[in-house]
């Protein structure tokens, strides 16, 4: 079970930072952008920590306050709910 999760992690994470890369050349080239909502889909479903390495590794929607602000609350939020499953207080 704990390797795959683990796998889970690594494939959405992946997947996060390469959606802000490929986002970050179509926007530069003018061409169709991925939406906004398929990246923070990508990011609430476990990829916020490639997704917030991809945002200020390319430099792309570190304008926005929903980006901004968002990812990182999401990444606070998963890491927050690992260490309560991980650690549960009620044991």
């Amino acid at each position: 079970m704990t390797e795959l999760l683990w796998t889970y992690l690594t494939i959405i994470n992946a997947a996060g930072f390469l959606l802000m890369l490929v986002d970050k050349r179509r926007a530069r080239k003018k061409l169709w952008r991925i939406p906004e909502r398929t990246l923070m889909t990508v990011a609430a479903l476990g990829g916020s920590l490639g997704s917030l390495l991809g945002m200020y590794l390319f430099h792309h929607k570190t304008r926005h306050r929903k980006f901004t602000v968002g990812i990182p609350l999401i990444l606070c939020a998963q890491a927050a709910l690992w260490l309560l499953l991980r650690f549960p207080p009620w044991l």
